[in-house]
């Protein structure tokens, strides 16, 4: 489920999205849904950027176009997804929260292509979650739980 967020001062809202469903879903559309994910975040992150007076990004429309049709040349969707990655970045640094890793971002792409929107998205779901509130009728969306192992019951 996505929780939706207000960006301050923009009139535009961020969702929290479960970065597992952005991978079932691109592979269920066969790509279609990744495209719009990827246009999307660029959106978030350029109306947040505004937001608070720093450039994360102008035209969410070219991040698009350069992985459609872009892919047929190779180099825009490498491009994009750099740029992208150093938007989310950006994003993170501008809340004083840790990056992600761009090496690890670039290791994803490579051998585990699915699995690097949902690394983006796990970033950009920690400056929502920290830095948004949630929109009108929207509740807050659950904490994930950093501890993976749950606790011991104890035998009193």
């Amino acid at each position: 489920m996505a929780y939706e967020m207000d960006i301050p001062d923009s009139g535009q809202k961020a969702k929290i999205r479960n970065p597992w469903l952005v991978v079932l879903w691109s592979l269920v559309t066969l790509g279609i849904y990744h495209l719009v994910w990827w246009y999307r975040v660029n959106k978030e992150l350029k109306a947040f950027g505004e937001s608070r007076g720093y450039d994360l990004g102008r035209n969410p429309t070219n991040s698009l176009l350069a992985l459609f049709p872009g892919f047929l040349i190779i180099v825009p969707p490498l491009v994009s997804y750099y740029r992208g990655t150093k938007r989310v970045q950006g994003a993170q640094a501008l809340v004083g929260r840790e990056p992600v890793n761009g090496w690890i971002a670039l290791v994803l792409y490579l051998f585990i292509g699915i699995a690097f929107p949902a690394y983006l998205q796990v970033g950009l779901n920690g400056v929502w979650r920290q830095e948004l509130s949630p929109a009108p009728g929207q509740d807050l969306p659950p904490q994930p739980n950093d501890d993976p192992m749950p606790p011991k019951l104890s035998d009193a």
